[in-house]
């Protein structure tokens, strides 16, 4: 049996990372299709079962589009059991008034505040919405020695969970004949020995929303051997978008075509193509009379990615040696600057290069 566990889908998300309306709108139907190829991939393999641990959507505005699309996706596979889990970003707004209309698909399964069970095959899976530290809420949950057990949790793994909103405390699952503790809330794939007998994992997020999600996305691909109760588990990259952070040190360079130079050698050495959301981030050490011009460095890499921006955390340097002696109007300037005691040494840097732009007639970058 086949059994796909993914968590974190986020779908509608706001989408702030993108800086203008139209790629974040692209990005959220994107989302939508990796979701919708998931589902096609699960068809197309013979997948029993897909698990959603949490975060499926992103906030109670949940659009007619993405809810359509996703009752879609689960009424037309009537052959693969979808269990969902509500995460903390889940709202009921996708499942509000199924029932009553009738537009539930038999083969959704929900969970709610108390644990539930549902037998998929000869595999029992468990869930239940977290809403408690306490010892109560885990023995409520008591799997069959005998069976293979899944169970479906959305927190965040804590030695305190008590202190931890969405918490959960492994050492409370431990002994309770769970073969594989299926999570969500943390975006980045993690796993680990549970017991003796199960395992527990993070899956991480279906696509990257962010910078901070940069690297492989996708979802963990279960191959449960029913005879041996083995279960095989498989990471599966599937975000139809890789987001990269590209850091280039550009220490020393005193024009804004030294500066592409670098940051093209640091590009080529980064795993990314023309599909992919890049940032790059310039860092280093720069002379404040250098040639800089952001906006042009970046326009000369923006066609060549679906999305690209650039982040400057370069550090403006001036020594004072070059100025002790000079009598022009840009040395009495430099060193007034400098001989301001309430200033940081960064804080001068960067005065002293707007101050020089300006009495060049530039304007200010």
């Amino acid at each position: 049996m086949k059994i796909i566990h993914c968590a974190d889908i986020h779908l509608d998300s706001a989408m702030t990372s993108h800086s203008d309306p139209e790629s974040a709108r692209k990005r959220r139907g994107e989302m939508l299709r990796t979701f919708e190829r998931m589902v096609s991939y699960a068809a197309r393999e013979g997948v029993s079962a897909i698990l959603i641990a949490g975060d499926l959507f992103d906030a109670p505005n949940t659009r007619e589009l993405t809810r359509n699309t996703v009752l879609h996706c689960i009424a037309s596979n009537p052959a693969i059991a979808f269990f969902y889990l509500k995460g903390n970003h889940d709202d009921n707004n996708f499942l509000n008034g199924l029932d009553e209309l009738g537009k539930k698909p038999c083969n959704l399964m929900l969970f709610g505040r108390n644990w539930g069970c549902y037998e998929c095959g000869g595999v029992a899976i468990y869930g239940a919405e977290l809403h408690g530290g306490d010892t109560a809420f885990y023995d409520g949950l008591q799997p069959d020695a005998e069976k293979i057990n899944i169970v479906m949790l959305h927190g965040q793994i804590s030695e305190n969970p008590a202190g931890v909103e969405h918490g959960i405390d492994l050492k409370q699952l431990r002994g309770r004949n769970i073969d594989y503790l299926a999570l969500g809330h943390i975006h980045v794939p993690g796993s680990g020995r549970l017991d003796d007998r199960g395992t527990y994992c993070y899956p991480g997020c279906l696509e990257g929303r962010g910078f901070d999600e940069c690297g492989e996305r996708g979802f963990m691909l279960l191959d449960i051997d029913e005879e041996s109760r083995m279960i095989t588990r498989t990471f599966v990259p599937f975000a139809g978008r890789k987001i990269v952070s590209v850091s280039a040190d550009i220490t020393g360079c005193m024009t804004t075509q030294e500066m592409i130079i670098t940051a093209a050698e640091a590009l080529s050495d980064a795993e990314c193509d023309a599909s992919s959301i890049v940032r790059l981030v310039l860092t280093g050490e720069l002379d404040a009379e250098c040639e800089k011009d952001i906006a042009y460095l970046t326009a000369a890499f923006a066609e060549k990615y679906d999305y690209f921006e650039t982040a400057d955390e370069t550090r403006l340097t001036v020594d004072m040696d070059d100025y002790l002696l000079d009598q022009s109007l840009k040395g009495e300037f430099i060193r007034t600057v400098f001989g301001d005691g309430t200033l940081s040494d960064e804080d001068k840097a960067v005065i002293v290069r707007y101050g020089l732009r300006a009495l060049a007639g530039e304007e200010a970058d």
